[in-house]
């Protein structure tokens, strides 16, 4: 799908994807923090790939998931890297070795391989008016 970003005020910027449309701000000082800013909006599609993910795989295998939650964070390590951790519960009676099957999956969704893969992206600006 595509996704339109139109500033708004400030540094709020509506965000449009597929007729849904929410906000993403930065936090105060600098922003209003009307809605979540960029890193979390990034991490709320990868947790939420990985928990459909994970729901597909269960209901196609007859597994019980129960709820799910995942926490995610983004957090500088050093040397300019960045770490991403990704951490589900879920209350379903699984065994062992479905858990780890089910870690295995979780860091195969969609987005958890587009991040690893390091897209080739391509930026262009054109000014109008």
């Amino acid at each position: 799908g595509t996704v339109i970003v139109r500033n708004k005020t400030k540094l709020v910027h509506e965000v449009e994807v597929d007729g849904h449309v929410l906000l993403s701000d930065e936090p105060e000082p600098d922003g209003d923090d009307v809605g979540p800013d960029p890193h979390e909006l990034m991490l709320a599609g990868l947790g939420a790939c990985q928990a459909i993910t994970l729901r597909l795989y269960c209901d196609r295998k007859g597994w019980n998931l129960g709820e799910v939650t995942v926490t995610l964070r983004n957090e500088r390590v050093g040397n300019g890297t960045e770490r991403i951790t990704s951490h589900m519960t879920a209350t379903g009676d699984l065994t062992e070795e479905q858990r780890q099957r089910l870690e295995e999956i979780m860091g195969r969704c969609p987005i958890s391989k587009l991040l690893k893969s390091q897209p080739e992206m391509i930026e262009t600006l054109s000014l109008l008016g």
